[in-house]
């Protein structure tokens, strides 16, 4: 688990590296971990999403693959309506929900959860329900446990039933740490029987131990066993693929086992972004997924205490981090291969393609950003969006998407040269041929004088209380501001007052509170912060603001 609520960081490694430096290579396979064997598809099936000869289909039998994301629900519950609305629209078929049971975090009540499932359907989204507070168990005293979990999904079961179509039930988040990993299969099936006990017939998503991520191979050894438990075989099984899984060797031969065994399995959740444990290979897990045709969900949308996690900054779907630009807009990425569902209109037998749209023309160009506007595709059906491309080096990275035929791209570099081009797609996700391309130049950075002053306030073990002074040594004033620098010993903001820090890596960038907002003619504003730090604690060389490079003083 490299996620985290606003007040709690648990990573899938802790306490782990001594145990890793004892497995020469950290090998997952063959000879450390017995094979599982092939899976029998009981005769009893779910009356809408199921399992069947191995793979997640959905009531009418049509293969299913989730593409989608882990949104963070019970931490941000006012941003959820929003966030999924910008997931779907980012081409997501699928998102994964962070609930909790009551053990660790407040429990989301049932009216809760039905909205959240409404919301799911209002985007046409299949949805995967999951409780938290088992993250960790055994390792994390805060943990709770799977009966627990359990007893929360049925005492949930009037607002679950019905929906089979629309949700998969993932019983508890990692639910089990790294000592004693073999503990986890008992609880398992305990907890997937008692759920088929008490009547929920739902799809269920079962996490491996060791974090989610089964480096000791206790999941792969027993999945046969776990999956015989479940009377209507409708389970699938669920990987956290992080820095463990840092090897295109470790991810292939991890996925295969599970498809050569017939074993239901997705990528529950990954990470691309390098930490002080290792460099996840993003690249090999996306790619063999799409080549076995299993699901992933990346982590996460936004809210990380570890903003190197979120896809998108600040929950702006129009500031993707790059590793949102990754997951979305990359090879094997969501926007190239999801398909929504059949049971929201999706592949509903429209397999027409919309014509490519006119050639776009550029206006309204600025140093920061272009209008573009195009002659509309058009459908047998309908037209029911645009997605704009930025086009180069053999490559193409998603910009915008509007449902009419005219957008603004935004957050663009200055005096730079770009090419963008636009495909049309309809409601069943039948995506055109592209447009020809424009090629569009931005202005040049408008010239904004400004000082900045860096100091630090105080510093103790792992942290710091930093200020910059920002000066305005023009003749008028300066209304709305942009600052942007880096750190480079891997300093993150946690807190800043008179503005907001948004962080990806070590690149800060700091809009201004409402009473920093305006910079007066030979005047200044400051403002503060608190962040993290390692053993160096190097103060950043260069600023911006507005795009131009401010003195330092």
């Amino acid at each position: 688990m490299r996620r985290t609520s606003s007040t709690t960081r648990q990573h899938p490694l802790t306490g782990l590296m001594a145990l890793l430096a004892s497995l020469v290579g950290l090998v997952l396979v063959g000879a450390l971990f017995p094979a599982v064997a092939h899976a029998q598809s009981p005769g009893v099936q779910a009356t809408g999403l199921h399992i069947s000869n191995g793979r997640l289909v959905e009531g009418n039998g049509n293969d299913f693959v989730m593409r989608g994301v882990n949104a963070a629900h019970t931490w941000y519950p006012g941003r959820t309506e929003q966030s999924l609305a910008d997931i779907k629209a980012l081409g997501a078929n699928s998102v994964r929900v962070v609930l909790a049971d009551g053990h660790r975090w407040a429990a989301n009540s049932a009216s809760d959860v039905a909205d959240v499932i409404a919301q799911c359907k209002a985007n046409r989204l299949i949805c995967v329900l999951e409780v938290h507070d088992t993250t960790g168990y055994g390792e994390d005293s805060a943990a709770g446990t799977l009966d627990q979990a359990a007893d929360y999904w049925i005492g949930l079961k009037d607002v679950l039933a019905g929906q089979e179509n629309y949700i998969v039930i993932n019983i508890g988040n990692e639910p089990w740490g790294n000592t004693s990993p073999d503990g986890w299969t008992a609880p398992t099936i305990a907890a997937v029987k008692k759920l088929r006990g008490a009547g929920l017939q739902h799809t269920i998503m079962v996490d491996a131990p060791n974090w989610g991520q089964d480096w000791q191979g206790v999941m792969r050894a027993n999945a046969k066993s776990v999956y015989d438990a479940d009377t209507t075989g409708n389970l699938i099984f669920s990987i956290h693929m992080y820095s463990v899984f840092d090897t295109a060797q470790e991810i292939t031969d991890y996925l295969n086992a599970y498809v050569g065994a017939k074993l239901p399995l997705l990528i529950g959740e990954f990470g691309g972004p390098a930490d002080q444990y290792g460099d996840p290979d993003e690249d090999t897990m996306m790619a063999t997924a799409q080549q076995l045709k299993l699901g992933y969900l990346a982590w996460s949308w936004s809210g990380n205490t570890d903003p190197i996690l979120d896809l998108a900054v600040n929950f702006d779907p129009k500031q993707l981090s790059s590793w949102g630009q990754r997951v979305f807009n990359g090879a094997n990425g969501i926007a190239r291969t999801a398909k929504e569902a059949t049971v929201f209109g999706g592949g509903s037998g429209d397999t027409q393609a919309p014509t490519a749209p006119g050639t776009p023309t550029a206006s309204a160009v600025t140093s920061t950003s272009v209008t573009l506007t195009w002659p509309a595709a058009t459908d047998d059906v309908g037209v029911t969006g645009y997605d704009v491309v930025r086009v180069g080096s053999g490559d193409e990275t998603r910009v915008a998407t509007s449902t009419t035929n005219t957008a603004t791209v935004s957050g663009l570099t200055a005096a730079t040269a770009y090419t963008f081009a636009v495909y049309a797609h309809d409601a069943a996700g039948n995506r055109s041929t592209r447009s020809a391309t424009v090629n569009v130049t931005t202005d040049k950075a408008p010239t904004t004088a400004c000082s900045v002053g860096y100091r630090v306030v105080g510093e103790w073990p792992g942290g710091f209380q930093g200020e910059i002074k920002i000066g305005n040594p023009g003749t008028a004033a300066i209304n709305g501001w942009k600052l942007g620098f880096a750190f480079a010993d891997g300093q993150t903001v946690s807190n800043m007052w008179g503005g907001t820090a948004a962080q990806s890596g070590g690149t800060v960038t700091v809009t201004p509170a409402s009473y920093t907002t305006t910079i007066p003619a030979g005047g200044s504003v400051t403002v503060g912060f608190i962040a993290s730090k390692g053993s160096t604690n190097t103060a950043p060389t260069a600023f911006t603001l507005n795009g131009s490079t401010c003195k330092v003083s």
